[in-house]
């Protein structure tokens, strides 16, 4: 029996391909690039050899099955970009001893709902590149862009970083995948000498125990964004609304890093770090949740950081690393550290710090209306640069988190296709991490007490946060939340909102009297009063 979750995505792949409109290319395993016409009944092997074929605004839809060998996302797509589906989501399993999926000379292609990894442990580096090698060509000035990955299960690289995004590409969108086990020192992202890059509604996390791996505790950041020299463009950074957790990486990393190789200017430039949850439920010892070498203009503001940690610094290392610059106007506006065990930023052998930063390392910060809670301990003051004592309008309250210690893991199965917890789809499993382990509790000292002049204006779950918003990374609703998307309950409103919200890009319109959509109906007819029904 199909869930209401399936059932949902089903309608939704279909209204996809019937509300299209233009040209519809199918790709399987047992197709033909040189006979095949791209029809359901004649379709092509590839796809890359679909985008040889295709039109601006196409929807390639690519059938289940294992995809062996290189995939080159290329064409240029400027009026509408084209479409590249898996037919049933993560059912199309990408594979490759090598780089599994290459964009050098791409422009307007969307990735969404594959299962994407190296195919076994002599794989060579990387998962998955995208650079501009089209601004490296005579006479050919604009840059590989306007590319998205959306939907995706990215997983497994036995050799290096799992998405490596470089070499002046621009306006590039990582939204709502999941990501888990790089290899050797490298991350799940490494952003490097680029432009306009959104990352956002993903999950981060490593379990290498559940894929037959080996924990070796030397991985770095999952998210590093830094400049190697290449080029002198890395700037406009939106890193929103993801979740990082299950530490297993060396003790010199953070979970999200700007700046790493010691360049003499400014590795990263204009950044917004805004609404993510940052969970400390492994024993693995990290540097800090958070990391700035040498970077300028860096906001960061409403995350959350909960749990045990264990750290050598809880919050943050702002430093310089080899010849870079001192960091340059960064800000830490209405966040929440909370280690409810009391131990911030213990590592079993350091003192208990809040920060690892020396004065001649930051030319200017500011640290305002945070809040702190180091359990039965007052929060850690030591010699270095930033602590809570410079936060004029610190809150050190309980902020009412809930308990990690029985976290359970967003491990993917993929021969069931399902989650450990049950849920089918990278959406649901996100809202049941943010609702399980994020929610603030009815007491907690979060609760409006947000500068509002500086805070973001949504939450982690696009929920509007009104004149008095919370601390952190989620914004206590007003609404009771009434199910579960994935259980045949009743419909969950911010479930189904967001849910709606994921195919933003498709511009279906959730509201539209063109459409009645079922999601909608069921919404409008069953949400409750006090929530104001309807979607936003």
């Amino acid at each position: 029996m199909r869930t209401l979750t399936q059932l949902a995505w089903l309608i939704l792949f279909s209204l996809a391909a019937w509300l299209h409109g233009g040209q519809v290319l199918y790709v399987a395993t047992g197709g033909d690039d040189n006979n095949g016409d791209g029809s359901e009944g004649n379709p092509f092997a590839t796809i890359t050899g679909a985008l040889d074929q295709a039109q601006d605004g196409a929807l390639i839809l690519v059938a289940p099955g294992t995809y062996e060998g290189r995939i080159r996302l290329r064409g240029v797509f400027t009026s509408a970009p084209v479409t590249v589906r898996s037919q049933v989501p993560y059912a199309a399993l990408l594979r490759h001893s090598e780089t599994v999926i290459t964009c050098y000379t791409g422009v307007g292609i969307k990735v969404e709902g594959f299962d994407i990894a190296h195919s076994g442990p002599s794989a060579s580096p990387l998962v998955i590149q995208v650079q501009d090698l089209r601004g490296q060509a005579p006479g050919d000035a604009d840059a590989t862009r306007d590319i998205t990955f959306e939907n995706n299960i990215i997983h497994d690289s036995y050799n290096n970083d799992l998405f490596k995004l470089n070499n002046g590409a621009r306006d590039i969108t990582i939204r709502g995948n999941l990501f888990y086990n790089q290899a050797g020192s490298d991350e799940h992202i490494d952003v490097n000498g680029v432009e306009n890059i959104v990352i956002e509604d993903n999950i981060f996390f490593n379990h290498y125990e559940a894929s037959g791996r080996i924990n070796g505790n030397d991985t770095s950041a999952y998210v590093v964004i830094k400049n190697s020299g290449e080029l002198t463009v890395n700037r406009n950074f939106t890193v929103r609304r993801n979740i990082f957790l299950n530490w297993q990486g060396s003790t010199g990393s953070p979970f999200l890093l700007f700046g790493e190789d010691g360049k003499p200017f400014f590795e990263a430039e204009d950044a917004l770090v805004e609404n993510n949850l940052f969970l400390g439920n492994a024993a693995n010892v990290m540097r800090a949740a958070f990391g700035i070498k040498g970077c300028r203009n860096i906001l960061f503001r409403n995350n959350t950081i909960h749990g045990d940690l264990p750290s050598l610094a809880y919050a943050m290392r702002l430093n310089r690393e080899g010849d870079n610059p001192a960091i340059e106007n960064v800000n830490f506006y209405n966040n929440i550290w909370s280690d409810p065990t009391g131990t911030m930023g213990s590592s079993g052998s350091d003192a208990n710090d809040f920060s690892d930063t020396l004065a001649a390392d930051v030319a200017s910060f500011e640290l305002n209306n945070n809040l702190y809670w180091n359990g039965a301990s007052d929060a850690p003051e030591t010699a270095d640069e930033v602590n809570p004592s410079d936060d004029s309008a610190a809150v050190f309250a309980d902020p009412v988190l809930p308990d990690l210690n029985n976290l359970v893991l967003p491990d993917w199965q993929a021969q069931s296709r399902t989650f450990i917890s049950g849920n089918t789809d990278i959406r649901a499993e996100f809202l049941r991490l943010v609702n399980d382990y994020g929610v603030l509790g009815t007491q907690s000292g979060a609760i409006d007490n947000a500068n509002p002049q500086v805070a973001a204006s949504e939450d982690i779950l696009g929920q509007t946060r009104g004149n008095s918003p919370d601390l952190g990374a989620i914004e206590q609703s007003p609404c009771t939340l009434v199910g579960d998307l994935n259980n045949d309950d009743l419909v969950n409103l911010t479930d189904v909102r967001l849910l709606a919200a994921a195919w933003r890009t498709d511009q279906y319109d959730f509201n539209s009297d063109a459409l009645v959509n079922v999601l909608d109906f069921v919404l409008q007819s069953n949400g409750p009063s006090d929530c104001g029904g309807g979607v936003n």
